[in-house]
């Protein structure tokens, strides 16, 4: 993470780091701003959570020498016991506006977010486009915030994340290969010019991102605008037209237990097989898109603007308890001719939908995608996620649809390169 300024420190690159601990446990994709939760606690991502949680109380048989000192109390062992609060609220899937509110300022506290403000020293930004831990929107948040104030800063999406996706030539810190990998040669032409004042060194462009179609590094001025529109059909196709939009509605419904699946988050720290993703009939809404006539390069966070019917949410969503709102997940899919689907970097968005009366927005997670010629996308909407606390209770959803009035998927677009 990004550690609090102080009085002698002249640069900085974090790495693979949140920017918000809130919108990292349990995050709510419906914010104004990417990477930015709302003051309603997202969905709880409790794998991830849970998993380090645990690890951290197990210190005594993991390092048995451990110093006693270092004990906290006996509910909470290893943590601060703030920290140990937050866990035990977000595993209880109860969330009244008080105690949640009273979390989400905790997590903020202990957050860069709480502090960029003071951070003046130029940053260089690096975060991996395989992370569910800590997604692309987590650094673009920070890397907004170093620029609207000033501070010189310039950013990097490499590979590699807390869930894998290394590959051959990244910069690879088992191995300390600074010189040879692109990222490495970045951060130590970043630390000649910010700490051995070597002023004709050259940082690189401001963004640049890794492309594994190419094996290599593309760049920006920026990161890349939203700038390609397709809309949601009631025949359940992708169109590039609101004039192609057919009038219909569709609905899914939720089980008990989850029906779709993203992610075993810590099975790639330990070895462990994955299940591929799916969905389970009846329990999520697809609309695709026809064969693409020729390559499509994404690169940023793609953007959906919803509108879902649920009867029983509505009857509950205002009861002061958080947890009475609808969750869903919103997800783009790559499709192959072979009806093969590929979730890009097994990544999702989770939503706690904050009035099911009223349009809302999601933002998606961060990707560097090319969709190849032939290939289809598909956005989904999922009732749940293996990965995530889910809905309280059966809330069947529906969709409508007409060419005025339905939802649009929005992607950031760059020309094929």
């Amino acid at each position: 993470m990004i550690c609090p300024p102080a009085q002698s420190v002249d640069a900085l690159v974090p790495l693979i780091t949140w920017n918000d601990l809130g919108y990292a446990l349990a995050p709510n994709n419906t914010g104004a701003r990417t990477g930015v939760t709302s003051d309603t606690p997202g969905v709880f991502k409790w794998q991830w959570t849970n998993g380090f949680y645990l690890i951290g109380e197990g210190q005594p048989l993991l390092n048995p020498s451990l110093d006693p000192s270092r004990i906290n109390r006996l509910d909470c062992l290893h943590f601060a016991t703030r920290a140990c609060e937050t866990i035990r609220l977000l595993n209880s899937g109860r969330y009244p506006a008080d105690r949640a509110e009273d979390m989400l300022a905790y997590a903020r506290s202990v957050s860069p977010v709480s502090y960029l403000d003071r951070v003046k020293a130029p940053t260089l930004i690096v975060q991996g486009q395989a992370d569910s831990l800590f997604n692309l929107n987590e650094a673009t948040a920070t890397y907004r915030t170093l620029k609207a104030q000033g501070t010189e800063t310039k950013m990097i999406w490499q590979s590699w994340g807390h869930s894998g996706g290394q590959v051959p030539g990244e910069l690879d810190l088992s191995q300390g290969n600074l010189e040879t990998s692109h990222v490495g040669q970045r951060v130590l032409a970043w630390f000649d010019r910010y700490l051995q004042k070597k002023t004709d060194t050259d940082t690189g462009p401001a963004f640049s991102y890794y492309r594994d179609w190419r094996s290599g590094y593309g760049s920006a001025a920026d990161v890349p605008a939203l700038s390609q529109s397709l809309y949601l059909s009631g025949d359940g196709k992708l169109v590039d037209n609101r004039s192609k939009v057919a009038r219909g509605s569709r609905q899914y419904t939720n089980w008990l237990v989850p029906t779709s699946h993203s992610e075993s988050s810590i099975a790639p720290l330990i070895g462990l097989p994955d299940p591929k993703p799916y969905d389970i009939k009846g329990t999520y809404l697809g609309w695709r898109s026809e064969p693409l006539t020729a390559p499509l390069d994404v690169v940023g966070a793609p953007k959906a603007t919803l509108k879902v019917l649920s009867p029983k949410t509505e009857r509950v969503q205002n009861s002061g308890d958080a947890a009475d709102k609808l969750v869903l997940f919103a997800k783009v899919y790559d499709v192959a001719p072979d009806g093969t689907r590929t979730l890009v970097n097994r990544l999702v968005s989770p939503v706690r939908v904050p009035d099911v009366t009223r349009p809302f927005t999601v933002e998606l997670p961060g990707i560097v995608h090319r969709y190849e010629k032939g290939h289809r996308l598909e956005f989904a909407i999922a009732a749940s996620d293996t990965a995530y606390f889910g809905n309280r209770g059966i809330k069947p959803v529906t969709v409508v649809h007409a060419p005025e009035d339905t939802g649009v998927l929005e992607l950031p677009v760059v020309p094929a390169g």
